[in-house]
């Protein structure tokens, strides 16, 4: 596989989270400009957000979760040269599912939906490094 076909899925996660940064920091601007949110409020912590800038800013904190783990696989995948076609496949899989996670999480954040995407997220990323782990551990590929 090429370089940027193993990065391009991990660019995307990137990107990603920059957007919900950006977005998350323009929607607490907002709060504050128009003074739905008094800085004394939310000093000390996130509680006294409204709950559209507290969804957005879920979802940003939210993807420091398993994509770390996704991030530390893909430098590994290219650093001990077992990035494959598979390995590929399944990062835009895993990519695609965090896009989905986080759109539903910023937009009707029905939980069971949310909850359900990130699972079978977190079950790709346990297949991608279950294979990972055995291609190394075996000396397989």
């Amino acid at each position: 596989m090429t370089i940027q076909a193993v990065l391009a899925p991990l660019f995307v996660e990137v990107a990603l989270t920059f957007v919900l940064l950006i977005w998350m920091a323009m929607r607490r601007r907002a709060d504050v400009g128009n003074g739905t949110v008094a800085i004394p409020r939310i000093a000390l912590g996130e509680a006294n957000w409204p709950p559209a800038t507290m969804q957005v800013s879920n979802s940003f904190n939210n993807q420091f979760q398993l994509p770390v783990l996704f991030y530390v696989l893909t430098i590994l995948v290219i650093v001990t040269r077992h990035a494959d076609l598979l390995f590929v496949v399944l990062a835009w899989v895993f990519v695609l599912l965090r896009i989905g996670h986080a759109a539903i999480h910023t937009t009707s954040n029905i939980v069971r939906l949310r909850g359900s995407i990130y699972g079978i997220g977190a079950i790709v990323l346990i297949v991608m490094w279950v294979i990972f782990a055995l291609r190394i551990m075996l000396a397989i590929g």
